[in-house]
């Protein structure tokens, strides 16, 4: 067994593992560690716990607890993001530079400052990396993200009126499918299935292993089907409540819906046995997740 501590180095990043090197952390409290990308301050998000050795990859050390002056440290240097995006932003605009910046990342001992902006174009960026260099005289990176990651940067509400998947819990993202919003029956109107990133939304995914698997033993829309009441064709299907809408023609006296459950039909359930984490599609694969449907294909 041995001994790690969760730490965080931003509030909606992933949690990263160290050995404490025999301190003792409580959740809240922070932590200076050495990464890939040098020295960092980071705040303790899973306190000291042993875990199996067979699940642990090697580990780096702590080098200490935060001091109050780290603290402080930490605070100046988040305080002045929004200060220096806005000088970034504004030496790219001068030289008609197609890019916008999202956030900025300083390390703890000010050996580096790394700015992460979205484009839709690659960008011949040098002579802008020189001059964010002489303002701040340190090294520079300049990373180019996608739009999702900006919406996880920034967060915001989505379209159920709560923040941000991306945004509140997720650590990375999964790859959703235009074939999840038909598995779920959902309008494929972009605007309606599209999150603020303007793509496909991740909650699509989250339920998207009952659906795949129900919707294959429901009968299909359309398709003539025997009801203890005689033959009659599917109107709608119900797959959280297991239902269907049966429509029978009555002639002259035009068509009668009736409901019925899955038993009633004679349909039994069958749900294939998941490992946790398994894959659902191998029928999604080459659904590509950046292509919507218009409007007008709706």
């Amino acid at each position: 067994m041995s001994e790690i501590v969760g730490i965080k180095f931003k509030e909606m990043g992933k949690t990263y593992y160290f050995a404490p090197n025999g301190l003792t952390f409580e959740n809240g409290e922070g932590a200076i560690v050495e990464t890939a990308h040098g020295v960092e301050f980071g705040t303790v998000v899973l306190p000291n716990q042993e875990v199996d050795d067979a699940n642990l990859k090697e580990l780096k050390p702590v080098v200490r607890k935060a001091t109050e002056a780290d603290a402080a440290h930490h605070e100046e240097i988040v305080g002045k993001r929004r200060q220096v995006l806005r000088l970034a932003q504004d030496l790219a605009d001068k030289r008609k530079l197609d890019m916008k910046f999202v956030d900025v990342d300083f390390a703890f001992d000010n050996s580096k400052v790394a700015f992460y902006f979205t484009s839709e174009h690659r960008i011949d960026f040098r002579d802008l990396v020189k001059e964010l260099a002489s303002n701040f005289h340190t090294r520079i990176e300049l990373r180019q993200i996608g739009i999702r990651d900006e919406c996880k940067m920034k967060g915001g509400l989505g379209p159920c009126g709560r923040v941000c998947c991306c945004n509140s819990y997720m650590d990375d993202f999964e790859r959703v499918s235009i074939k999840m919003a038909k598995h779920q029956g959902l309008s494929l109107n972009p605007t309606k299935i599209s999150g603020l990133c303007g793509r496909l939304m991740c909650c699509l995914k989250f339920e998207d292993e009952y659906y795949a698997d129900t919707i294959k033993f429901m009968p299909k829309i359309n398709s003539e089907i025997d009801t203890p009441n005689g033959k009659g064709r599917v109107d709608s299907i119900d797959l959280l409540r297991l239902t269907v809408v049966v429509k029978f023609d009555r002639g002259e006296e035009g068509y009668e819906l009736k409901e019925y459950t899955l038993e009633q039909l004679g349909i039994t359930p069958v749900y294939p046995d998941r490992c946790a984490g398994c894959a659902v599609a191998d029928e999604d694969e080459g659904d590509d997740e950046d292509v919507l449907p218009t409007e007008e294909e709706e």
